[in-house]
């Protein structure tokens, strides 16, 4: 397995182990909260058992209140207390529906306080019917005796019963409190695990990257060194064999041309001969004409001005393209590297466009700056296709071994290639950087 895919399976892993852990804390807290919500049910009940107890006691204190002061007040209370316990007695049944021991505890405590609120009601009949019976409240009070201690009893039992069920309950809560905090924990821990092993991982496969990268840009330098070196040697190796055309076969043909004068001109006049002096010019010219193209003498001797002005001025008769120039009349002499750069990209874009535009005409524009020259060639012909000029700038893919060779070269100067369609046809600008100050230094080079 790839390094990658390992890191992309520790990554998968870390994030379902902490879906994992998601889902399984929001079900442990689920029943943490009914576990919360059985204890608070649990309080409920005893509150009302307690509610319960004090209604009871409060129509106690009522009907004997009234036994001893006969006072409407009391007798009014107990009229208002006695609903309030059956109220209260109903509201404890429908807390303890699920539970069938507190059911039945609670049938048992409402016809145990049924029985005594009837012997209350005894009481206050009689005080009302024998006010002097102290022998039959006394009998009252002793049948009611074991009924409030039944009362007591089966509500001491009820909340054991309660009390019971909240520890069961409270203990479950804390279980499950501690199982949440396991295993958030344990999936949190998982989860680091897992991403340090992605991490770790993906760092690897950065580092190798990073490598890798460093090797294409090392390969892409020596590539360019070395594409710039051929060039520089196809420079020099243009200008030798321009000085070789010119000083040797140049020379020949023109120590040729001198005896065929002097023999015409003695001879008397002979229409082979007259052919091969004006096929012998034309070889001399053309000679002329080849040395100049592949490294012009006024580009070293005058600078890039004179040079593209000749240039232009030869291509204009060789092509039949009109050419306009923009040239500046003062700009004097600049790096030799850079005008060599910028004659080769003259060149060069002017034979693309006699070779593949199709335009009648051309510009061309140079403009001087104090750290910069910029050079613009611009054609009216058919242009390049957008989907090859796409590449040529997003991918470097260039369209022509020509563009290429430029690229090379304005990139080998530090400088920038851009072509831009036009309506019609495209441009062609190149900006090269140079330094003012040393602009002369430089030149004298």
């Amino acid at each position: 397995m790839s390094p990658r895919k390992k890191a992309q399976v520790a990554f998968a892993t870390a994030v379902i182990m902490l879906c994992l852990s998601g889902l399984a804390t929001y079900l442990t807290i689920v029943r943490l909260m009914q576990s919360e919500k059985w204890v608070v049910h649990t309080h409920e009940v005893q509150a009302a058992l307690g509610d319960v107890d004090s209604a009871v006691l409060n129509a106690e204190r009522a009907s004997s209140g009234y036994v001893i002061t006969e006072s409407a007040e009391f007798l009014n209370k107990f009229e208002a207390t006695a609903p309030r316990i059956y109220q209260t007695l109903q509201h404890l049944r429908e807390l303890t529906k699920d539970n069938p021991k507190q059911q039945e505890l609670c049938s048992r405590l409402e016809e145990v306080t049924a029985r005594r609120i009837s012997l209350f009601r005894d009481s206050i009949d009689l005080k009302k019917a024998l006010p002097q019976n102290q022998p039959g409240q006394a009998d009252i009070s002793r049948r009611g005796l074991p009924i409030a201690s039944e009362i007591s009893s089966t509500v001491q039992e009820m909340r054991a019963e309660e009390q019971r069920l909240l520890a069961v309950r409270t203990k479950a809560s804390k279980h499950l409190f501690t199982m949440a905090v396991v295993v958030l924990m344990v999936t949190f821990i998982l989860a680091l695990i897992m991403f340090s092993v992605h991490y770790r991982l993906l760092s690897a496969e950065l580092d190798a990257r990073e490598q890798a990268e460093e090797t294409v840009r090392e390969s892409e330098n020596s590539l360019r060194r070395l594409t710039g070196r051929l060039l520089q040697l196809q420079d020099e190796e243009r200008r030798r064999f321009s000085r070789e055309l010119h000083d040797s076969l140049g020379q020949y043909l023109a120590g040729v041309k001198m005896n065929l004068d002097m023999f015409s001109s003695s001879q008397p006049a002979d229409k082979l001969l007259v052919e091969a002096i004006q096929l012998l010019d034309q070889s001399i010219a053309e000679t002329r004409t080849i040395s100049h193209l592949l490294h012009p003498p006024l580009l070293d001797e005058a600078g890039f001005s004179s040079a593209a002005k000749w240039y232009l001025e030869g291509f204009a008769q060789r092509s039949g393209i009109e050419v306009k120039m923009d040239l500046p009349e003062d700009a004097g002499r600049l790096p030799k590297a850079i005008e060599l750069g910028l004659f080769r990209v003259l060149q060069e874009s002017l034979t693309n466009i006699h070779r593949h535009s199709g335009s009648s005409r051309a510009e061309v524009v140079l403009q001087l700056f104090p750290d910069k020259v910029i050079l613009e060639v611009r054609d009216y012909g058919k242009g390049i296709p957008r989907e090859l000029l796409n590449n040529f700038r997003t991918k470097g893919i260039s369209v022509g071994v020509g563009l290429a060779g430029m690229r090379e070269r304005v990139r080998e100067l530090g400088g920038q290639l851009d072509i831009q369609p036009k309506a019609p046809g495209s441009s062609i600008s190149v900006t090269l950087p140079f330094l003012q100050k040393n602009k002369s230094a430089n030149a004298a080079d």
